[in-house]
């Protein structure tokens, strides 16, 4: 499933991807978040594809949520519209949903253009932030738990593979959030349900990194990146820890802080941290 919103040239050669590596009988849908002109409906309708279009824009939580009431396969896999899978991508990560305890596969994730990769499975901190498996490292120059399939803590929804019952479960992504942490919401929903989370490097899956936003992310995306990166942490750490967490959260705050002053972004960012805990 694929939300779009106005990049159709990156859709285009998305889709071109998948179309051509998707195994046989595999439902392809585009959600079209009510691009102007019908953009994204047209390349979708080019490519002989399934296309949902909203009335009016929605945002990416808003525009998955739709697809995936209307998607068939008990397993859905995410896909930006900027990103372009590999020949075997589905192949090897969808045999791993045979364990029931598996509810989401992360493939291995490179930058577009290089052979850097952008993420192999994120993780969680305590403190309140999430990061990349193996992010800016050079395939080539990959350490031995990278180049093997194994548990880890989350899936990016730019690529990620999801039993589409146990998403339904949950409540499905958290419409409010727009887009931006808003698969880490999910991935704690998952894991608190007792679901399992895998990552499989034989899927590969190639992204435009930051086409969705720019290199240079504006202040609302910034803002927006800051509010809910606040309210991750704030609904899914437990009341009763977070006593014992809040210490560990402040001192991440304040080293963003820092950092974001040095960048002259600190405006926006704090904007945002200020709505997340007033809408957490």
């Amino acid at each position: 499933m694929i939300p779009s919103h106005r990049h159709a040239d990156l859709l285009a050669a998305c889709l071109t991807a998948v179309v051509r590596h998707a195994p046989a009988g595999t439902e392809i849908v585009v959600v079209d978040d009510a691009s102007a002109g019908l953009a994204v409906s047209r390349v979708a309708a080019g490519f002989g594809v399934r296309c949902l279009r909203l009335d009016r824009p929605g945002g990416f939580c808003v525009a998955v949520n739709a697809g995936l009431a209307v998607a068939r396969g008990g397993v859905v896999e995410l896909l930006n519209d900027d990103t372009e899978v590999q020949a075997g991508w589905a192949d090897a990560a969808v045999p791993w949903f045979a364990d029931p305890a598996v509810v989401a596969v992360a493939p291995l994730v490179l930058q577009h253009g290089t052979s850097k990769i952008d993420t192999a499975g994120d993780e969680y901190h305590r403190g309140g932030y999430a990061t990349k498996r193996g992010h800016g490292i050079p395939w080539a120059d990959a350490p031995a738990e990278l180049r093997v399939a194994g548990p880890v803590w989350g899936v990016s929804a730019a690529a990620g593979f999801y039993r589409r019952s146990d998403l339904a479960a949950v409540g499905g992504f958290p419409a409010d959030f727009g887009a931006y942490f808003e698969d880490v919401d999910v991935a704690h929903r998952l894991r608190k349900a007792g679901g399992r989370v895998w990552y499989e490097p034989a899927s590969v899956v190639w992204h435009h990194v930051s086409a969705s936003y720019g290199r240079v992310p504006s202040r609302r995306t910034l803002e927006a990146q800051s509010c809910n990166e606040e309210r991750v942490w704030w609904r899914n750490t437990p009341r009763a820890e977070r006593l014992r967490w809040l210490p560990l959260h402040a001192a991440v705050l304040a080293g963003k802080a820092l950092r974001r002053q040095g960048e002259g972004t600190l405006g926006p960012w704090l904007a945002g941290r200020l709505r997340g805990l007033l809408t957490r």
